[in-house]
């Protein structure tokens, strides 16, 4: 792999090329160029090229992308060919309908451990995961060396889970509560923020072709 720093914007391209891949290996495609990718996702195939040249030369002039292989090498790249624990407090129904994503999941990221705070919630059972305690944090992030956070809670309660998240050692968290969260430089957050999202939608109702499309730009 190059030593250039890679941008955030091409490391959250890369789950969009492998989903596309497996889609094509499911079709038992065996080959795909930059411009069927590119067609594909409405991407300049240049950018494509650009983006995976980071990380090594996976294709073959006139011939194009080998697409097991390219999935492979992909899965590496975000460290998908090791097993990946996550931790998720609040099993609300957010919370249970992200633990059922375990039995369809073909990742080695697994959902493996669920928290909350509410008697009447702890002790019960999702997909085969019994719902503990926070007491039980610290001690299960330690033994099952769990990395990844997933927060599923109210939003005036985020940064109070966040912040035993990173007592506790987690290293990345994915926040789902409507809440801008603060941490620490070392630990990476990602924000999936369901009414945000909607609100953009909302503008862009009404204000088609006013706005350019950055996403392909690094």
């Amino acid at each position: 792999m190059k030593s250039a720093k890679i941008s955030e914007a091409v490391v959250r391209r890369l789950p969009i090329y492998l989903q596309v891949l497996n889609e094509l290996h499911i079709r038992e495609i065996q080959t795909v160029s930059s411009q069927e990718l590119g067609v594909k996702l409405d991407l300049n195939p240049a950018q494509i090229r650009k983006d995976l040249a980071y990380f090594g030369e996976f294709g073959r002039k006139g011939i194009g992308y080998d697409v097991l292989y390219l999935i492979e090498k992909i899965r590496q790249i975000l460290k998908l060919n090791q097993t990946i624990k996550v931790a998720l407090v609040g099993a609300g129904n957010l919370g249970r309908a992200l633990c059922n994503y375990n039995k369809y999941s073909k990742d080695n990221m697994q959902i493996t451990a669920v928290f909350d705070v509410h008697p009447e919630k702890i002790g019960t059972d999702i997909n085969n995961l019994v719902v503990q305690p926070m007491s039980e944090l610290e001690k299960v992030v330690a033994e099952q060396k769990i990395r990844i956070g997933i927060i599923t809670v109210p939003a005036h309660e985020a940064q109070n889970v966040a912040n035993q998240f990173i007592t506790v050692g987690v290293e990345g968290i994915l926040n789902f509560a409507p809440a801008i969260l603060r941490v620490p430089d070392e630990v990476r957050i990602h924000n999936a923020d369901f009414t945000r999202e909607l609100l953009s939608l909302a503008y862009y109702l009404n204000h088609e072709g006013d706005v350019s499309d950055d996403s392909a730009v690094d």
